[in-house]
């Protein structure tokens, strides 16, 4: 049976990679402790900024790719992998691109198969931002 007990800020654990760039009052993820396992909330990623902060590159491929490899960096810092992502929202601002997204998703998720949810969206909070996706994921203790 489960025993229901208040969470404290002693369950949760803020992560976030030293060299990671951030703008306003967030954490880039919640590790938060769950009795035999950790569940990480990763708050959304778009592509890096420059120092005006516009993206680095306009191509959504290679943003796509650059995203995953911050997701990668976040999880790494919380104890877990791409492979154990349960959940995946991703937000593009033209569907159009939805194949080239898709296939590089399909590279990063092989193993964990996740469930997701893909919505195109006006525009982002970085300029030139085309793609922000967000991560769920379950590891073991």
């Amino acid at each position: 049976m489960l025993k229901w007990r208040y969470m404290s800020k002693d369950y949760i654990q803020n992560v976030a990679p030293e060299d990671y760039k951030k703008r306003g009052v967030y954490t880039p993820a919640k590790k938060i402790d769950m009795g035999n396992f950790y569940q990480i909330y990763v708050s959304g990623v778009q592509a890096p900024k420059d120092e005006n902060h516009k993206v680095v590159t306009n191509d959504i491929e290679e943003q796509t790719k650059l995203v995953f490899e911050d997701i990668k960096k976040i999880l790494e810092q919380a104890g877990a992998t791409l492979d154990d992502v349960i959940k995946a929202v991703i937000y593009v601002t033209d569907m159009n691109e939805f194949d080239k997204v898709s296939e590089i998703r399909g590279e990063y998720f092989k193993k964990s198969m996740p469930v997701s949810t893909l919505v195109e969206v006006n525009r982002m909070t970085r300029t030139g931002a085309k793609i922000e996706i967000e991560v769920t994921a379950i590891v073991a203790k």
